[in-house]
């Protein structure tokens, strides 16, 4: 029996995936968190076969809470359950420790499918991003600016071309405003970006945001 940690901001989502997995014979959720704190919590109230992870929550999430897990439960596996299917996001959640990555909109057997591989010991990353990752693999020279970004950069900038501003973004990562503004400056740097507007029309144009 595969028991599984399910974590996920919106209750709706895990209602629904608890009903489906009862009906397979091999998979039960022991636990659910609805934050980064909540998993780190329930982390050390029992064992857990798997930890199906939404990268974008509330509060400490995404490659951060991924590299806290691993610190914490190193032999844990984490396959990621995000609705963002953009390479540079999958590319970091694999960096930082995740043993599989699969977006929401994925086929239900194909999540199944995941979940047996990745508590067994495997891999797993969804078709759709496994094909990105190996055309970026053949042509390494041609990776496209925001790939050079940090895991937290990266937060940063999916934050802001997303319409939050300093002080929203800095609430949503739990930084300071002066540290949201030089994480900016440094984007614009290292992607060679001037102003907002050329930034936004970039991540629309790589479907970053829309």
């Amino acid at each position: 029996m595969i028991r599984l940690i399910m974590a996920d901001d919106h209750a709706i989502l895990r209602k629904g995936l608890k009903q489906f997995f009862n009906r397979e014979d091999d998979i039960t959720v022991a636990a659910e968190a609805s934050n980064g704190d909540e998993v780190i919590r329930k982390l050390g109230e029992q064992e857990f076969d798997l930890l199906l992870l939404d990268i974008t929550m509330d509060g400490v999430s995404g490659a951060e809470l991924i590299k806290l897990i691993k610190r914490i439960k190193p032999t844990l596996p984490i396959l990621i359950l995000s609705m963002h299917n953009t390479l540079q996001v999958a590319l970091l959640a694999l960096k930082a420790g995740a043993d599989g990555y699969i977006t929401k909109d994925s086929a239900p057997e194909n999540l199944l499918e995941a979940i047996r591989k990745v508590s067994g010991g495997g891999k797993y990353i969804a078709p759709a991003l496994a094909e990105k990752i190996a055309y970026r693999n053949s042509f390494p020279d041609q990776a496209l600016p925001h790939v050079r970004l940090t895991s937290r950069e990266y937060e940063v900038f999916r934050l802001l071309v997303a319409g939050y501003n300093i002080n929203e973004t800095s609430k949503q990562l739990f930084l300071s405003s002066k540290t949201v503004s030089t994480y900016k400056a440094r984007i614009m740097e290292k992607m060679n970006i001037r102003n907002m507007v050329d930034l936004v029309r970039y991540a629309v144009l790589h479907g970053i945001a829309e």
